[in-house]
């Protein structure tokens, strides 16, 4: 029997827009978080695959949640995520909700409202940050910081590939209301380019993503992994770097992505800030105890 680890689409760590487990993060911590990893990426690709009905991925997504669940063993990568958060003492409550958003992939194509996208984020994207947090034994304190970087990284995603999404999958994230406003509808997303009320829409989108960037600005400070915050840092840095990208640019037309040399930058004043505040913030603490 083939496994769905067999089915995957080729697309690894290293292919995603954001940094998954770096050499940032303490060594004891990337083992575990990259096996989460493979793991919902290839729940993901189950989802997306171009040569499976959905009746076949509803039956690898369900295999692939047992195999988590030790209630069977056809999915190798789902018995050993297993085994690691065992090992771990963690929970897998996080890529269980993952998986009910992969499942909502196949059969749910539209989200009319705003509200709707952020329901469908609170499984396809907010776990994976809560996941990272638990590895690292911070407070449920950070989940609010975390779930609104989380939701604005997968809108980020969203509109970057909106017209390959609806061209190859049939499938719209920007909400219908939002287009309807505007007096266009899912088939712009078919053309070479942006038309103005199609454009007017995306960029008002990217513009609620900027909103959601606003409330996760304090995650890297809250944080008590000194490495986990800088990872964190960096990942907001790039995430208002793409956020102003597709405020003025035409996804279906232009590039928004960051070249390595722009990351690379964005990654290295991200860094050098947090530890300055951080080193700032210690010695601070410091003179307080010291005073008389």
């Amino acid at each position: 029997m083939t496994t769905s680890a067999q089915l995957r689409s080729g697309k690894g760590a290293a292919d995603e827009n954001f940094p998954v487990a770096s050499w940032i993060i303490q060594r004891r911590h990337r083992r575990v978080i990259l096996a989460f990893y493979e793991f919902v990426r290839v729940a993901d690709d189950i989802a997306d695959h171009g040569g499976l009905s959905e009746h076949e991925k509803m039956a690898r997504l369900e295999r692939l949640e047992k195999s988590l669940l030790g209630r069977g063993e056809d999915e190798p990568i789902g018995l050993m995520l297993r085994t690691m958060l065992e090992r771990r003492g963690l929970t897998a409550r996080h890529a269980l909700d993952l998986l009910k958003a992969f499942k909502q992939d196949v059969t749910k194509r539209r989200y009319v409202t705003w509200d709707e996208l952020m329901d469908y984020c609170s499984r396809s994207a907010m776990p994976v940050g809560r996941f990272v947090l638990d590895v690292h034994g911070e407070t449920r304190a950070t989940w609010p910081a975390s779930d609104a970087l989380c939701a604005a990284l997968q809108i980020i995603n969203h509109l970057q590939d909106c017209a390959t999404d609806y061209c190859t999958l049939d499938r719209v994230y920007i909400p219908l209301h939002m287009l309807k406003a505007r007096g266009t509808g899912v088939e712009a997303l078919g053309a070479s380019h942006s038309s103005a009320a199609l454009l007017d829409c995306l960029h008002a989108l990217a513009g609620r993503t900027a909103i959601l960037l606003q409330k996760s600005r304090g995650l890297s400070e809250s944080v008590s992994d000194r490495r986990l915050a800088l990872e964190v840092s960096i990942i907001q840095g790039l995430a208002e770097r793409l956020v102003a990208m597709l405020k003025v640019r035409d996804p279906l037309k232009d590039v928004v992505h960051l070249t390595r040399s722009e990351s690379l930058a964005i990654a290295a004043h991200s860094g050098i800030n947090t530890l300055l505040y951080r080193l700032f913030r210690v010695g601070a603490l410091m003179r307080r105890y010291e005073t008389p």
